[in-house]
């Protein structure tokens, strides 16, 4: 497995990026324990979570529960010095998190303090906006999206005193590194301005979808991406199971996510069964598992990409993992991209 660095710091980790989103729901604490432990096997140090995990769903009643579990792992093995902790603060979707009442100046440190507290250490390695409050095109919004309702003044002085908290963080050693998530080109590109303006943190990395069936981040947020140092955290890397091919023709195997969440976060659409077949059938030519050509193509692209995986089961982490040192030809990867131009955004 190899290594980089998150945007601009010294943070050094794993290409590859193990989310916790299910632990706590579909993945119980004794095989999130188990998988932790599999991911740092296979050299695999970088772990994603937020305070508004698990989901599928979320609720009231188990929010914080998966850094909870990270923490409970960390305790437990003692090796927090072997991995390194990213976490998010929940925007006003947070819905159960704050009342809904999602991040600002005046609350973001009882937002640090409580994952803190949660994972069970004294620093987060990368502290992430989830969701930007002014509203965001993400989850499939890009097809409605309507940005008039924002007032730029009030965006500006929010992210002003957001960057000024997470200053004191950083300075007092309870956050390493600032990201966001969800996040546009313009947003991004003001966060880094502001932070600049005030003396925050510079923004390392963004999290947003992206994958061979969501290639939204391939023309603005790369050229950010590129210029600014700025690496990307690309979650749903397998187009939440789509790209395994195990929801072809409409199967729906028992206690996946697609049986607990039937729309798939707008996933599910007229266009994309076609587009997941004819990425398994090119994998299926090229004789490569088509989980790991998708985590692979990461690797090609003209900007640094990060790809966070999940998986419900030790087995399926197991199959994700026996990729790791899979590379793609030049060959497949032009087939790639003329499978995108065949099925572009197909939900």
């Amino acid at each position: 497995m190899d290594r980089m660095k998150l945007g601009q710091t010294d943070i050094d980790v794993s290409e590859w990026c193990l989310g916790t989103m299910t632990f706590g729901t579909q993945t119980k604490e004794t095989d999130a324990h188990r998988q932790m432990d599999m991911a740092l096997e296979a050299g695999i140090d970088f772990w994603d979570t937020a305070e508004m995990y698990p989901v599928n769903p979320v609720r009231a009643e188990t929010v914080g529960r998966s850094e909870e579990i990270v923490g409970n792992w960390i305790t437990s093995r003692g090796r927090r010095e072997d991995v390194v902790i990213a976490t998010k603060v929940s925007g006003a979707n947070g819905g159960f998190v704050r009342d809904g009442q999602g991040f600002n100046g005046g609350n973001i440190r009882e937002a640090v303090e409580g994952s803190l507290r949660r994972l069970q250490t004294d620093v987060i390695d990368l502290y992430q906006l989830h969701w930007p409050e002014r509203g965001s095109y993400m989850f499939r919004q890009n097809w409605t999206y309507d940005p008039s309702h924002q007032n730029k003044a009030e965006t500006l002085a929010h992210m002003d005193d957001v960057l000024t908290v997470m200053a004191e963080m950083v300075a007092e050693g309870k956050v390493r590194a600032f990201g966001l998530s969800n996040e546009s080109a313009w947003g991004t590109a003001r966060w880094i301005d502001r932070a600049e303006a005030v003396g925050g943190p510079h923004v390392a990395t963004v999290q947003n979808e992206y994958s061979l069936m969501c290639r939204l981040y391939d023309t603005d947020m790369a050229e950010l991406s590129v210029n600014e140092d700025v690496t990307l955290l690309a979650f749903s890397p397998l187009a939440a199971g789509i790209l395994t091919g195990k929801y072809l023709d409409g199967v729906v195997p028992k206690g996946s996510r697609r049986d607990l969440v039937p729309e798939m976060g707008g996933r599910v659409a007229p266009r994309e069964d076609a587009a997941a077949r004819a990425y398994v059938e090119l994998a299926a030519e090229h004789g490569i598992d088509p989980v790991h050509m998708a985590l692979a193509w990461h690797r090609t692209r003209p900007f640094v990409s990060n790809p966070i995986f999940g998986a419900t089961t030790v087995e399926q982490l197991a199959h994700i993992l026996a990729g790791v040192d899979v590379a793609l030809s030049d060959e497949l990867v032009a087939a790639i991209d003329e499978v995108h131009r065949a099925h572009p955004m197909p939900y």
